[in-house]
């Protein structure tokens, strides 16, 4: 099973994390481990690309966490919110296909 956990902070989400495996098919061949792979690290290469300063990320086999700075200014936080709330919306619509491989959780 994949979970992705989304943390928010007021009405904000402020970091994300994924982890695990769906076990839907081969290692390599599992196309909800792609698409979940997919949705957090597009999101990621956006905020990389978007924001200054940078989210705070690692990335190893199986596991994704960023996390936002502290101090983003009121734009910043504008392009960080709408890139992560489409994140949700993808994980969430792949939570509903694939709801016995993939779990998302939002932390409030």
């Amino acid at each position: 099973m994949i979970k992705v956990i989304i943390n928010y902070q007021d009405e904000q989400i402020i970091s994300f994390s994924a982890e695990g495996h769906a076990g839907l098919g081969a290692k390599g061949n599992d196309i909800c481990c792609a698409g979940v792979s997919s949705v957090c690290q597009t999101a990621l290469l956006g905020l990389l690309e978007f924001l200054e300063p940078k989210p705070v990320y690692k990335i190893t086999s199986g596991y994704l966490k960023c996390e936002l700075p502290q101090q983003l200014k009121a734009e910043e936080t504008t392009k960080a919110q709408l890139i992560l709330n489409t994140m949700k919306l993808g994980l969430l619509a792949m939570q509903n296909e694939y709801g016995d491989h993939v779990s998302i959780i939002l932390r409030r």
